[in-house]
């Protein structure tokens, strides 16, 4: 259940980012200035401060392994964000962690300062990580290196606001070595994030050693990708030994982390079944799974199959000593059991009418085995929709209706619904974001999300226990690329679960983010900057700017931080360069390169340019370029599937093949010249294959066929510009170049590129689409 706050708030949350002082003595902070994120329960500032330098000793109670490890945590972040060596040691110094009865709660605690020393008190280990986690960033709170710290003289008294704040991450899609697991926890330690997910299967990878079973991984763990045309790549995977897992929990643990397993079942199970086809349901062998999305294979409902997973639930328990193991339940689709005379069968001996009440069968069998081995199962909220064992908790993803449902009915709950809390979404429209779906979630719009949803009655809410992100890679391969998803989202993650709801407060939480984002940085993560970086709208469409010889650009940053600072040579911005005031008018032919800096002269984020000369206006990257009309499921997928480093990425529409350049100026162009790329089509669609759109081919691969407009309904065959017959994908490299004169048009248009390939084919994405003007 959830912790309460009650604790009145003293320090604003307007806190400014902190520079360095050239004093050898560094001045400590005013009220209003702590970098701490996420934002305490409770701060009283009072007078001087305590200077913090190299080998300042940290005393723990003699025997106290828990106030140790919490010792030894702190002197590892201040190492690595501040460059001093802090040394603990058993017994009393200036900076201390004592045990406190009276700070009540396993994760709360007392930070008191003054000019004598720091005291971190509190009666549980976690409290004692937190509380030094709080310290660590007093600690490191500007972009000094090296030099001592002076820590205000306050007293903090904190606790969370929800017992459940996670994050999970899925190396069942893209295998990660158990290292940059260790990396991620070792930073959610530094926001007070208490809860790792792990999606250990599906049907892409089995990665949770079974020493009674060898071929889940042997067979399971292993995939062949998808081909985008010719010879498939090398064999992909990978697993955790037991013996790795369970020091990843031990690590975990002494860092307040606890991590929940997850085995998804009925669905999701293409990986089990290809290494044990005794226990799907129709008794065929699939391979392991390449395919994104929801594929038929279930787990036979089957008795001996029962059997099998609680023999699998035996060995993850040993494991995971935590409370709850995640059991999955989500995108179960029923053909197979549907179409099994078997499953048929034992529905009718067990007197069940649908096929979900099967799947809820399957799920109160393997709760109950929980159960008696004092573990609680938790599922996405599909395991609503039969009856459902009352110590079940639920994981809401759809939305928050499945949340308030099992809030009603009596079930723990955590918040988890996408798009908002779905870190594998873009966090901008920036052509250098990493692969992942396009529905776009700022970090503001992660930061306004209150994980007790609005309505809920008293009785209802007790029942909250929190919320988690998810990180789902079918399209995060790389480490970077999940650590680009995660950073700095975490850190507002952290703060909607930790930080009391009245104290939100977004321009205050990007500024107290910045030391945040230098810590990890620091400790060699990737940290997205996309809230920070610039982006550009031009105003007016390309044409009158090419007739008219003026532009008017605008600039602008999702976060209300920093001042926008450009050059129109094409040179890096730096802290002197022109402000931005408006939008900028001036003749094509520059290229504005621009980045916000902070007070100190610091840039928030990498320059990003844009291009102003006749060819970039009468051009447009694969990220200029929009759905058709008709598009319905945009994603940002890479190259290739399985990519063992970053490799180009592309906005592609699934259900049909189609992109629109908008307000082309083709009533100027006289050729065009299309970069093409040929990708994978490795999409699980289940019962959403009928979305996709079939083009009739008039040559054996399919056309590009480039019109003036997409169709409509008014107008069915708008003018066709060029066609481009695609190559034969077995042979043909998969990047191509077509190019043509274009007919004489009066005047701009949309500009529609459909690809015709069979949908047994791969698919085709325009990369680069160039317009060209007679030569003068």
């Amino acid at each position: 259940m959830r912790e309460q706050p009650g604790i009145a708030i003293v320090v604003g949350a307007a806190l400014a980012l902190l520079t360095a002082p050239a004093a050898a003595r560094p001045a400590p902070p005013a009220a209003g200035e702590l970098p701490l994120v996420p934002l305490p329960q409770s701060v009283t500032q009072g007078s001087g401060s305590f200077l913090v330098a190299d080998g300042a000793r940290v005393g723990t109670p003699p025997g106290d392994a828990g106030a140790a490890a919490a010792a030894r945590l702190l002197a590892q972040h201040v190492r690595v964000a501040r460059g001093i060596a802090l040394a603990p040691v058993a017994g009393e110094a200036a900076i201390r962690f004592v045990r406190d009865a009276t700070v009540t709660g396993d994760e709360a605690y007392r930070l008191d300062s003054d000019a004598h020393g720091i005291r971190i008190s509190a009666s549980g280990d976690r409290g004692l990580v937190h509380g030094a986690m709080t310290l660590a960033q007093l600690l490191s709170p500007d972009r000094a290196y090296g030099r001592p710290v002076a820590v205000p003289a306050l007293a903090i008294a904190d606790a969370p606001r929800f017992a459940w704040r996670g994050l999970m991450i899925d190396p069942a899609r893209h295998f990660q070595p158990v290292a940059v697991l260790r990396d991620i926890v070792d930073q959610m330690a530094a926001v007070k994030l208490n809860t790792l997910h792990l999606h250990l299967s599906d049907d892409q990878g089995w990665r949770f050693e079974v020493k009674r079973y060898p071929k889940l991984t042997e067979v399971g763990a292993w995939r062949t990708p998808p081909s985008a045309g010719g010879p498939p790549g090398a064999r992909v995977g990978g697993f955790y030994t037991q013996e790795e897992l369970r020091g990843l929990v031990a690590y975990a643990a002494e860092r307040g982390i606890v991590v929940v397993p997850e085995i998804d079942l009925p669905g999701h199970a293409q990986a089990l079944v290809a290494a044990y086809p005794e226990h799907g349901v129709l008794g065929d062998r699939p391979a392991v799974g390449h395919d994104w999305g929801v594929n038929p294979y279930l787990l036979n409902p089957r008795p001996e199959t029962v059997r099998f997973v609680e023999d699998i639930l035996d060995e993850l328990l040993a494991v995971f000593p935590g409370p709850y193991i995640h059991l999955g339940g989500d995108e179960a689709v029923k053909d197979q059991w549907e179409r099994s005379p078997a499953v048929q069968a034992q529905m009718a001996s067990l007197g069940l009418k649908t096929e979900m009440q099967m799947q809820s069968w399957l799920i109160d069998q393997l709760a109950a085995y929980l159960a008696k081995r004092n573990r609680r199962l938790i599922g996405w909220d599909e395991i609503l929709e039969g009856e459902l064992p009352q110590s079940a908790a639920v994981m809401s993803w759809r939305g928050e209706t499945g949340a308030v449902e099992a809030a009603k009915r009596g079930h723990d709950v955590v918040l988890s619904p996408g798009p908002t809390l779905y870190l594998d979404n873009a966090q901008s429209d920036q052509a250098d974001e990493p692969p992942g779906r396009l529905a776009i979630q700022t970090l503001a719009d992660l930061y306004r999300y209150d994980p007790l949803p609005a309505g809920i009655d008293a009785a209802a809410a007790g029942h909250i226990l929190g919320a988690q992100g998810n990180a789902f890679s079918e399209y995060l391969i790389t480490a970077r690329q999940v650590q680009h998803a995660i950073f700095p989202r975490a850190a507002a993650l952290a703060e909607i679960s930790w930080s009391a709801p009245g104290t939100r407060d977004f321009p205050g939480f990007v500024a107290r983010l910045q030391p945040q984002i230098a810590r990890w940085r620091r400790a060699g993560l990737e940290v997205a900057d996309s809230a920070f970086a610039v982006t550009y709208t031009l105003e007016g469409k390309r044409g009158d700017v090419l007739r008219s010889g003026r532009m008017t650009v605008a600039l602008a940053t999702q976060a209300p931080l920093g001042t926008i600072r450009y050059t129109l040579d094409g040179s890096a911005p730096a802290a002197n360069s022109r402000r931005y005031a408006a939008p900028l008018t001036l003749a094509p032919g520059a290229t504005i390169r621009a980045a916000a800096f902070d007070a100190a002269g610091v840039a928030l984020a990498a320059p990003r340019s844009f291009a102003t000369d006749r060819q970039a206006l009468l051009g447009a990257g694969n990220d200029a370029l929009t759905a058709c009309p008709t598009g319905s499921l945009a994603l940002h997928v890479p190259l290739t599937a399985d990519a063992t480093a970053d490799a180009p990425a592309y906005k592609i529409d699934l259900f049909d093949t189609c992109s629109v350049f908008p307000a082309a100026p083709i009533a100027r162009a006289r050729t065009i010249a299309l970069d093409v790329a040929r990708l994978p089509r490795p999409f699980g669609l289940a019962h959403e294959f009928t979305k996709l759109r079939a083009h009739y081919n008039v040559t054996p691969h399919g056309e590009l066929v480039v019109t003036a407009g997409c169709p409509t309904k008014d107008a069915p065959r708008p003018a066709v510009l060029a066609t481009f017959p695609l190559p034969d994908p077995a042979s043909a490299p998969n990047r191509m170049r077509f190019e043509a004169a274009l007919p004489p048009q009066t005047r701009d248009a949309d500009l529609c590129l459909q690809f015709t390939s069979p949908l047994a084919d791969p698919l085709y994405v325009v990369d680069h689409v160039q317009l060209t003007e007679p030569v003068q």
